[in-house]
């Protein structure tokens, strides 16, 4: 809906001009009926009063000329919802040499002050005001001062303007209430799209790199019976178990992400494991050492339990992305990770692996782990790079803040 069809729909429907924006006139509702009738019967018993008042210093030709123009001007009423403007020049010409028109006159001024703006309204008032001031020289009431007349007709009009622009502005302050309401509702939508999205974008961040790691174990240690079949057997039970294990791993890992998505209000008391930190850093490269891989962790950081819980979380899945990596894009190769920083420094974790020996088959969904590794360390409040050394090896670095 535009901005014109809201000023249109501010309006009573008897106000609103036919087939603005291309659309039709809307029919009449109660409430439009019952003021239209209202303003009739008003301005009719004005003209009756109007009409007996002059009755009594008029010439029968003049009566008669008058109940004509004052029927005329009270059945025009019914066309000030098409023409208010037009409607109200008609009846301010008139009540010049028709004082029984003066109703009518004021009910179209109001209509004109509750339609129009209000340079319009203003040059119909003084245009108003400039016919009542004619009218008292042309038709003048000997029972009145014609300073008095003139006087009581700028009173009448001014009124009448003025409740009718009163009537506008608040119309037109409920419609920007109503505004204000429906795009307060909009952004409130907006953001819980916003957060559904953010959650959403954290959980599948979570599924990769939970679910990344576990999985390329599984893929690893598959491909090695495969391809090994005669392997010793204690070889082959050491697979199978790293196999057994991992699997166990992932559906915990799934079925801990699952539970989030079902009910996410709940805590983690409800058999949830605990959240990896720093200090599970170790079992992480124990666990990648015992899939075959051959791991170095050189780490500065004493006491793992004295960096922020969020912090080493963050370091804990950039060295398990990491890891996973290696594990695909150059398996056989020794893999460094290097901790250092202390509080007030910040936090710094690295990855190095050297090239891969030979070829290696193309690994597919490859960079998106990265890239959902950049945006939590930025979430974090910390920068990650990344790429490959001259060498043909790959280098990750990442910086979290460590508060003092």
């Amino acid at each position: 809906m535009t901005r014109t069809d809201r000023q249109r729909r501010l309006l009573p429907s008897h106000l609103v001009e036919p087939g603005a924006s291309g659309t039709a006139r809307p029919r009449r509702t109660v409430r439009d009926w019952i003021v239209d009738i209202s303003l009739f019967l008003l301005a009719s018993l004005v003209g009756l009063v109007a009409a007996d008042a002059a009755a009594e210093y008029s010439s029968e030709p003049v009566i008669l000329f008058d109940q004509l123009a004052g029927a005329a001007a009270c059945c025009a009423l019914w066309l000030r919802r098409r023409w208010p403007a037009g409607l109200a020049i008609a009846l301010t010409l008139a009540s010049v040499v028709a004082p029984v028109a003066g109703g009518a006159l004021l009910a179209s001024l109001f209509s004109v002050a509750v339609r129009r703006p209000f340079r319009e309204v203003a040059w119909l008032g003084a245009l108003a005001v400039a016919a009542s001031t004619v009218q008292v020289f042309v038709r003048p009431d000997p029972t009145l001062n014609a300073g008095v007349s003139a006087l009581l007709g700028f009173v009448l009009i001014l009124l009448v303007t003025a409740w009718g622009m009163l009537v506008r502005s608040r119309r037109q302050l409920v419609e920007a209430l109503r505004e204000r309401a429906r795009r307060a509702e909009a952004e409130a939508e907006l953001r819980a799209a916003q957060a559904q999205r953010l959650a959403r974008e954290s959980i599948a961040r979570e599924m990769h790199d939970v679910l990344a790691h576990r999985l390329t174990l599984l893929s690893v240690h598959a491909g090695a019976l495969e391809f090994r079949p005669d392997a010793p057997p204690e070889q082959i039970a050491r697979a199978a178990g790293v196999i057994r294990d991992s699997a166990h791993e992932a559906l915990q890992d799934l079925r801990e992400i699952i539970g989030v998505l079902r009910a996410p209000g709940e805590n983690g008391d409800g058999g949830h494991r605990p959240q990896p930190t720093l200090a599970t850093l170790d079992a992480l490269i124990d666990e990648s050492r015992e899939a075959g891989a051959d791991v170095v962790l050189d780490t500065t950081v004493d006491d793992p339990a004295t960096v922020p819980a969020a912090t080493g979380r963050t370091v804990y899945r950039i060295a398990q992305e990491a890891l996973t990596n290696a594990r695909k894009h150059a398996p056989g190769t020794k893999v460094t990770v290097t901790v250092r920083g202390r509080p007030g420094d910040g936090l710094t974790v690295g990855v190095h692996n050297p090239a891969p020996a030979g070829p290696v088959p193309h690994v597919p969904g490859s960079g998106q782990g990265l890239i959902g590794l950049t945006e939590r360390a930025a979430l974090a409040g910390g920068r990650l790079e990344h790429g490959p050394d001259p060498d043909g090896g790959f280098t990750l670095r990442a910086w979290l803040p460590w508060p003092s």
